[in-house]
């Protein structure tokens, strides 16, 4: 990008740096040209035209920190955060703002950062609030004044506090006490183009979704990581394709000023010289020096509860769920309370598409890690929790698929006609695991061995140094380098007391 396109947009923030200077400065360039001037906070109606801007850059390099800003500096513009619960009917004048991510947990990852993001799927399904509550919604919005009567000024402050940091009123009922079964009589599909869109984790989208959100939002700016890997259906990150103008780089890695031995691995993988023994031998000299990388001889059953362990092959997968599963007790004719799973879609007739569309937009998306809680009372029905979603406990109909070693045909605990389909998930595919992030992480060490030893590229770089770079952002905290394949015994039962108050399985719940 030339130094002078953006020379009208001086950046103020003074803890930038250069390079998040100019992303922070080619995106106000953009929004002014859709009628929004976060320099002088002010704005004025859009007009037809769209545009784009990426902003890349590695674990580290500031994406997150440019977007938080970002976001800030467009709701001091006047700028509206666009829930994905509300119905107003804005002015054309009206400027709204949405952040959505491709999963549950990159969404949770930004909450935590104080910025209100929402799934695509939530973003594109929104509630219909029965009437009687339709009060209890106008108050939490600030559309009304007089407190709604029949609730207590402690669960309406709760619910105003939750909303004015997460802009969801689905959530905000759900902390004042209300069940969503309680306040929301259907669903109904966004139709309407909506503003601004800031989309974190995009590398994880295909063309077509880009294609979608291009159509939803007209000013839409890109936040990812070029060094992850490709959509899983192949095809290349949607950067790629972008014209050079519209992608801004960020090229210094900032966090690594914090001296995290992790991301300084994950940043020596570009060295082109650097083979795989040599990176090993990395490793266990960082874990000499810093407890926050750890080499172990065997994985961590304990951590597989809450903590998938990262692979590349499938059939490794499943050896580590069955010796998971072996390691707890549990029968191959049961299915624990407590057992980490994955969504693997839903299946459901046309007439049932209202309930597809609530289990997506409570958060029961195709990705979504989940944790068995029980079974329901009838047949079929599973009650779950969902890992990040603002509403995280649900009961659905469920399929659950359990792969075995040695079995060509899985073992099925739960099987409805009809439902939510699940994989185990004490073990995940890196490719499975891009997007979301967890304290400890586990890196199977002998499938990335394998990796290198095939010597497959993938876009240019080898193949191992990419799941590499992968399985290590995905650390919050710490790294733990499995180097064999042996798992240890689990110091207790899985644990089912830090998920929170179960749901309650009411009439409509339980159909």
């Amino acid at each position: 990008m030339a130094g002078d396109e953006t020379s009208d947009f001086p950046c103020p923030h003074s803890d930038f740096a250069t390079d998040q200077a100019t992303a922070w400065s080619r995106v106000a360039k953009l929004l002014s040209e859709r009628g929004v001037d976060i320099l002088s906070r002010s704005t004025d109606e859009p007009d037809h035209d769209s545009g784009t801007v990426a902003v890349v850059g590695k674990a580290g390099s500031g994406k997150t920190h440019v977007l938080a800003q970002l976001v800030k500096d467009l709701e001091g513009a006047g700028v509206e955060i666009a829930a994905p619960d509300d119905n107003k009917k804005r002015k054309a004048s009206q400027r709204s703002l949405a952040i959505v991510t491709p999963t549950n947990k990159a969404a949770s990852v930004l909450r935590q950062r104080g910025v209100p993001a929402v799934t695509l799927h939530r973003l594109l399904y929104r509630p219909v609030f029965d009437e009687a509550y339709q009060a209890v919604v106008d108050w939490i919005q600030g559309e009304r004044d007089e407190k709604p009567e029949g609730y207590t000024d402690e669960m309406l402050q709760r619910a105003a506090k939750f909303y004015e940091t997460n802009k969801s009123v689905v959530g905000a009922l759900a902390m004042a006490g209300l069940r969503g079964s309680d306040f929301i009589s259907g669903w109904s599909r966004r139709d309407e183009t909506l503003d601004i869109g800031f989309v974190d984790e995009a590398s994880m989208l295909s063309e077509n979704q880009l294609a979608d959100l291009k159509e939803l939002f007209p000013t839409l700016i890109l936040f990812g990581d070029p060094a992850q890997l490709a959509p899983v259906k192949g095809g290349d990150m949607v950067f790629d394709k972008m014209p050079a103008a519209e992608v801004v780089r960020l090229e210094r890695v900032h966090r690594q000023e914090a001296d995290s031995p992790i991301l300084d691995l994950a940043h020596a993988l570009s060295d082109p010289n650097l083979t795989f023994p040599a990176f090993e031998a990395m490793v266990e000299d960082a874990a000499r020096r810093d407890d926050r990388v750890i080499v172990s001889p065997r994985v961590n059953s304990d951590l597989m509860a809450r903590s998938p362990v990262l692979v590349w092959r499938n059939q490794t997968r499943i050896r580590l769920i069955t010796a998971f599963r072996a390691a707890y007790g549990a029968g191959d004719d049961e299915l624990l309370p407590g057992e980490p799973l994955l969504c693997d879609g839903i299946e459901l007739p046309a007439k049932q598409q209202n309930r597809r569309i609530e289990l997506e937009a409570r958060g029961l998306i195709r990705g979504a890690q989940v944790i068995f809680r029980g079974p329901g009372k009838k047949p079929g029905l599973s009650r779950m929790h969902v890992v990040g979603a603002e509403e995280p406990n649900i009961i659905c109909a469920s399929i659950v698929k359990i792969e075995r070693t040695g079995e060509e045909e899985p073992w099925f605990p739960f099987v409805a006609r009809m439902g939510a389909t699940f994989l185990h998930g004490a073990a995940l595919t890196i490719h499975k695991a891009q997007g979301s992030q967890w304290p400890d992480v586990q890196v199977f060490a002998p499938d990335l061995k394998a990796a290198a030893r095939a010597g497959m590229i993938d876009g240019g770089i080898p193949l191992w140094k990419r799941l590499t770079y992968v399985a290590l952002t995905r650390a919050q905290e710490r790294l733990h380098w499995v180097v064999l394949a042996r798992l240890s015994r689990p110091t207790g039962t899985l644990p089912v007391d830090d998920l929170g108050t179960p749901a309650v399985a009411d009439a409509k719940e339980a159909a």
